[in-house]
């Protein structure tokens, strides 16, 4: 099976290296473009016998399963490009949320599905948030989420909640890692502890947390029930908590709804739809 990536840039060149290094493919397995050259000869360095193709229509015309891993506002110059490269038998999974499998069934002859990746998948670990299209099969379905088990959890979701789910798996590293980041910072000016310890103690109690909330049957609420000894620090210091983020998660997802129904009425300006799956 050959596997294509179209972009080979942050989530491109990650997939490529979590696929290969996880042994979900082999190096043989896989055909790369990218606009930098330079890009791409990186990527072969690092693993020797991938396929670096010409030209983006190389790699669609070449791949059992291709993944496109641009921008939202490349999709339908790409798109274009590829379109008489592709056949009805190829999967086609676009990684960008704001895409919807409309927009590409309308435009390619391909299978299509849309699969948000996350930065956790560089670790093995994590949620990959499937959404699949109307044309792939039981087979079809089994392939992808075979493939994408190796690098982390795949789950599927209904396409209205790419958005929101998103906010979770993909963007919630990030928002985490602010919240340790400042939390680590205060700790040091006010305690004088080495940040790189602190950093170390709040991963690991990340780390622990995850398992108990996917593993150890605790919801977020009984966590915080169990840890917080009624009249304790803990306590005391969750009512400050609750009190600070009063309003915050909602504007929060106000935030990242925003720019996503921003970037959609864009696509499907782009694509020439108003939003609705063409008959």
């Amino acid at each position: 099976m050959k596997v294509g990536f179209i972009g080979t840039g942050s989530m491109g060149g990650l997939l490529i290296d979590a696929f290969l290094s996880s042994g979900g493919l082999l190096a043989g397995d896989v055909i790369a473009s990218n606009r930098s050259r330079q890009k791409l000869d990186r990527l072969a360095q690092l693993h020797p016998g991938i396929t670096l193709a010409e030209n983006n229509r190389e790699t669609a015309a070449g791949s059992d399963i291709v993944f496109l891993c641009v921008k939202p506002l490349e999709f339908k110059a790409l798109t274009d490009e590829i379109g008489d490269c592709l056949g009805s038998g190829q999967i086609v999974v676009s990684i960008t949320s704001p895409v919807q499998i409309h927009h590409l069934e309308r435009v390619l002859p391909s299978k299509i599905a849309k699969i948000i990746p996350s930065i956790t998948h560089s670790v093995f670990s994590g949620t990959s948030l499937c959404v699949l299209g109307s044309r792939l099969d039981d087979h079809d379905r089994e392939l992808l989420l075979g493939l994408m088990s190796h690098i982390g959890n795949p789950v599927e979701i209904s396409e209205s909640h790419t958005r929101i789910s998103s906010d979770f798996s993909s963007c919630g590293p990030a928002f985490l890692s602010l919240f340790l980041e400042r939390w680590i910072e205060a700790a040091a000016a006010a305690t004088g502890i080495d940040r790189r310890l602190a950093g170390i103690l709040a991963g690991e109690m990340l780390l622990g947390t995850g398992r108990l909330l996917t593993e150890g049957e605790f919801t977020p609420g009984e966590l915080q029930e169990r840890v917080a000894v009624p009249g304790g620090i803990t306590a005391e210091a969750l009512s400050l908590l609750r009190y600070s983020l009063d309003g915050v998660f909602e504007r929060l997802i106000d935030t990242t709804h925003r720019k996503y129904d921003e970037d959609l009425a864009k696509l499907d300006a782009l694509f020439g739809q108003s939003g609705q799956a063409s008959e």
